[in-house]
């Protein structure tokens, strides 16, 4: 194992507590389904800047800054037992008396270096999930921990800048306008909350729904663990890379093969197809079985009326194209990404608030537990491409790699980023080890991928 060493460990709090604005935040059904889903983790390598830059204080100084702006994530979570109904209800208590801080840990490896980390083809080294915060924490934990933790580990010639956050809080839109922010107020020491625009927390849009919502107090009892974790298959990650001109080949057969005059499939939704169909080959799963391509969709602009694309919050409604295995892989990459564009073009305002409605009415907690044992069915595409991951410059270069850690992961996972060349995109795969090593050696998979 790697030897990554805590050295402080500390809570960093906003810079000004005292905001009378600052109150309560009624977690919606989107938030509270997520009730029992790990703190999503993401992570930025960097090259080492010169000793004199004196880095963690610097971040600790500008991360107070960013939370007066980004408070939300300062707050703590907060239950309240309704016993005339056995019910509980949740808030994000945010004043100043609820103000916990984030979570700011400082770690070092004296033996590893960039290359170490950056492995030949993409592969993911084991020793990366000690250097992300809030490993095995769930959202439900908010009450006791942090809602936003960061993790700096320091390696011989580099830095690697994480962090982990409760999804109940926030998506992967907020999180990282949040991390933007942050870079920004730390690459100019001038620049303070004053230059930056207040928060813009999502309207209710909701009617019908009273808050605080209650929800049932059996399902928010501690899931105990699966017994036959131990019996399911390894998994193994790798960063696939696919070029400007990957993508564009994608596009270009996935419209072609699906002949639609009414649709136009876009470059990530080929990609998404391609990946589904290339995994699914490789699975072992039988023609009849059900198989589904999950994505999130942000709902911000679909919404009637619309919300500002900066508003902050968990606006995500997740996506599921289904078909049989067998359907599949007798049609083309394009049937493949049609299904997906007509799921995605599905998720309506009406979509979005009827299940709102019905999931007050019967109160369902998502992911109790280790999930479904049932592994090789889905293939989910998390985070975004169009996030800005390179323009991070905390003020001694923009980063040269990021990686998702090991929080709100399975098998079937695909996170998306930007990749480093201007159009491209890494997708860090979390798959079975099986279905990998079939993968790499798929000649109609690998045409469409660049090896690094």
């Amino acid at each position: 194992m790697a030897d990554v060493t805590v050295i402080s460990s500390s809570i960093v709090r906003p810079q000004n507590l005292n905001q009378s604005c600052r109150t309560k935040i009624h977690p919606t059904p989107f938030d509270l389904k997520l009730l029992y889903v790990d703190y999503p983790q993401r992570g930025l390598l960097f090259h080492k800047p010169d000793p004199e830059t004196h880095i963690i204080s610097r971040l600790k100084t500008s991360l107070s800054t960013a939370l007066d702006i980004y408070f939300p994530f300062s707050g703590r979570l907060v239950k309240e037992e309704n016993l005339e109904d056995n019910t509980v209800s949740f808030y994000i208590d945010c004043d100043e008396h609820g103000s916990s801080g984030a979570k700011f840990v400082h770690a070092e490896s004296k033996s590893l270096s960039v290359s170490d980390i950056l492995q030949l083809h993409g592969s993911v080294p084991d020793f990366m999930s000690h250097f992300f915060p809030s490993v095995d924490v769930k959202s439900i934990n908010g009450l006791t921990e942090p809602l936003l933790a960061l993790q700096v580990t320091e390696v011989k010639d580099g830095v690697f800048i994480s962090f982990g956050y409760n999804h109940m809080i926030a998506d992967g839109a907020s999180i990282r306008s949040f991390f933007n922010t942050w870079s920004k107020i730390c690459s100019d020491d001038s620049d303070n909350q004053k230059n930056h625009n207040p928060l813009k927390l999502r309207g209710w849009f909701l009617d019908g729904i009273s808050f605080p919502i209650r929800v049932p107090a059996s399902e928010t009892a501690v899931p105990s663990p699966r017994q036959e974790t131990s019996l399911r298959p390894t998994s193994n990650e790798r960063v696939f890379h696919f070029t400007k001109r990957n993508l564009s080949n994608l596009k270009a057969k996935a419209n072609n093969e699906a002949g639609s005059s009414d649709l136009i499939i876009s470059s990530l939704q080929a990609l998404s197809a391609h990946l589904w169909r290339s995994t699914v080959r490789h699975s072992g799963m039988s023609r009849d079985e059900e198989t589904h391509c999950k994505l999130t969709v942000d709902m911000r602009q679909r919404l009637n009326p619309p919300l500002e694309k900066e508003c902050f919050g968990n606006l995500i409604l997740l996506g599921v194209a289904t078909v049989t295995v067998g359907e599949l892989l007798d049609n083309q990459m394009g049937w493949a990404a049609l299904q997906i564009s007509k799921m995605v073009h599905s998720q309506t305002d009406e979509k979005f608030k009827t299940f709102a409605k019905n999931w007050v009415r019967d109160v369902k907690i998502l992911e109790k537990g280790c999930g479904s044992p049932k592994v090789f069915d889905s293939v989910v595409m998390s985070s975004s491409p169009w996030f800005d991951v390179y323009g991070n410059d905390f003020g001694w270069g923009k980063p040269i790699a990021a990686r998702a850690g090991p929080g709100n992961s399975m098998r079937g996972k695909l996170v998306l980023f930007q990749g480093i060349e201007e159009g491209s995109i890494d997708v860090h795969a979390t798959l079975c080890s099986h279905v990998l090593v079939k993968l790499l050696a798929d000649v109609e998979f690998l045409e469409n991928v660049t090896i690094t």
